[in-house]
């Protein structure tokens, strides 16, 4: 039986007890601060758990980097972690998954910089990175047809802008020296077994690329970068597999090294994160727990990963396109079926900004500290104090937050908008930053609602929220999503859904499993665990 699983933060380890012996796979999960990694067994049961904080660089406004070297670092300690103290030969694959971060590497794999100080060690360009704003404009002033499958409106988050960026201002620094331009997901499989095919979800989500069609040659000319067309692909990607699907050899000896796993295990074509988040939830067997959604189809449900930003997911059968809501994809999350994807750019991100920046955060902070608690949980508490009798959601009836910070991914899909507070006043307590939180987590549901309200009119039918991801772990989030949708939410009992979501890919690639497809019969053993309504 596995034993109590407790977590005190970076680099830590929680182990299961006694453990039977079988087959394990290994989950690795690349966020925006920090990687993670999970040993889960042949019952989707999370058996171990290491964490490792990642470098960010914000070299001026709005340009965000990282280094593929760093989080290939990262990766290698907390796979080493979390495997101590079993047999390693009972490890039948190996799954990743990460931010749709763009990655540049010259023609020798070496990294390249994207930023004018030089810096090679910095090649990443991050997913929340809004540099190429000029670009992304051009781009969506040609009206091509691919932009029908991004909600109409390419988003600068996506890679076509930064792309084009590279080549308009880092000519001969960057671009001209360029090799291989990966998403991050790809790079880490690439990394691991030498293969340079790219996922499908990667491709499908972020590059214009189709499931049906492949590469149109009509956009990339029209936007400046036939550079990609001359050399048919080969620095984006002209081999793709479906996630899941086995690579090559499996994992080479040097990488095998680097993480502490046997060579030549299944290694999985990837997921970005918060499509391994709604892998690892959408398809739960909900049957027995009373819910609402049981016996409903799959397509009722939206799975809301949320951690620093928010990622909206919707299947259906037909493909639906909705005005403002990335997709429709087909087969980038879930085969056989198209994804909508709406997004909020800044979620937990926003909520640590407006709770950080007030004048009473190191009070917060003391009081916090003392009571051992994390400052989030402080102030759900505290707001239960100051309440009275009134429902807690009323304590902002003269304050109001509108939380675009950062644009708006969905469903205005406009990066020009900014943030607004209306209803502030002369104090600055702790009382007031309590209800600021409150109005900031609010507003953010709110945008939920607005999302849900845009997928509904293009035709998608829901009835029932999944959230994982870091904010589920939030009560009072969970509960204002729920409110505010009207909505029953459901979460998993494994709270690390999207490290699930990395290991099923290795399962598939093992061949232990036949597929990732969304049926009982095949997601029973990898399954998210016990569930409950909100």
């Amino acid at each position: 039986m596995m034993g109590e699983q407790t977590r005190e933060g970076g680099g830590t380890i929680m182990l299961g007890g006694d453990q039977e012996p079988g087959n394990y796979y290994v989950g690795v999960d690349v966020g925006t601060g920090s990687v993670r990694a999970a040993l889960v067994d042949q019952r989707g049961i999370l058996l171990a758990f290491a964490d490792q904080p990642i470098n960010q660089w914000e070299p001026q406004f709005n340009h965000h980097e990282q280094s593929s070297e760093d989080i290939w670092a990262a990766c290698c300690v907390v796979t080493k972690q979390v495997v101590q103290g079993i047999d390693v030969n009972q490890i039948r694959g190996l799954g990743f998954d990460a931010t749709c971060s763009l990655v540049v590497l010259d023609k020798q794999f070496r990294p390249l910089p994207v930023n004018h100080e030089g810096d090679a060690h910095r090649n990443i360009i991050m997913w929340l990175d809004h540099r190429a704003v000029s670009q992304v404009r051009r781009i969506n002033e040609t009206k091509h047809s691919v932009l029908q499958f991004v909600g109409g409106v390419m988003s600068v988050e996506m890679q076509a802008p930064k792309l084009l960026w590279l080549k308009e201002n880092l000519r001969e620094t960057c671009w001209d020296k360029a090799g291989h331009f990966f998403d991050l997901p790809d790079f880490l499989s690439w990394k691991a077994t030498g293969v340079t095919a790219r996922s499908l979800c990667s491709l499908v989500c972020k590059w214009t690329y189709s499931a049906e069609k492949g590469w149109d040659d009509s956009f990339w000319k029209m936007i400046g970068l036939e550079d990609f067309v001359a050399d048919n692909y080969n620095k984006i990607g002209n081999q793709v597999l479906p996630p899941g699907a086995s690579l090559g050899n499996g994992l080479t000896p040097e990488a095998a090294k680097d993480l502490g796993l046997p060579a030549g295990i299944a290694v999985a074509a990837s997921l970005i994160d918060a499509h391994a988040g709604g892998l690892g939830v959408i398809g739960a067997d909900v049957r027995g727990y009373g819910l609402a959604c049981e016996g409903q189809p799959v397509t009722s449900r939206l799975a809301v990963i949320c951690g620093t930003s928010s990622c909206h997911m919707g299947i259906s059968k037909d493909p639906i396109f909705v005005p403002g809501v990335w997709g429709p994809y087909f087969s980038a999350m879930v085969p056989g079926f198209w994804l909508n994807e709406g997004g909020q750019s800044v979620t937990g991100k926003l909520i640590d900004h407006m709770v950080q920046g007030h004048a009473a955060f190191p009070e917060l902070q003391a009081k916090a500290t003392a009571r051992c608690q994390s400052v989030y949980a402080y102030l759900n508490s505290h707001l239960d104090l100051i309440k009275k009798a009134q429902p807690v959601g009323f304590l902002t009836v003269d304050l109001h937050v509108w939380p675009d910070f950062h644009g708006n991914r969905s469903p205005l899909a406009d990066l020009t908008l900014k943030g607004m507070v209306t209803g502030l006043k002369l104090s600055q307590d702790l009382d007031d930053l309590a209800i600021l939180y409150l109005a900031t987590v609010q507003a953010i549901a709110f945008g939920t609602r607005l999302i849900i309200e845009a997928m509904e009119a293009g035709g998608h039918s829901i009835s029932t929220l999944f959230l994982c991801g870091g904010l589920s772990k939030n009560p009072l989030f969970v509960q204002m999503h729920a409110d505010i949708t009207g909505m029953p939410v459901v979460l998993s009992q494994e709270v690390e859904s999207v490290l699930v979501g990395a290991a099923i890919l290795g399962a598939c690639a093992s061949g232990d499993f036949a597929s990732v497809q969304v049926r009982q019969e095949s997601w029973s053993t990898l399954d998210s665990g016990i569930l409950h309504s909100v």
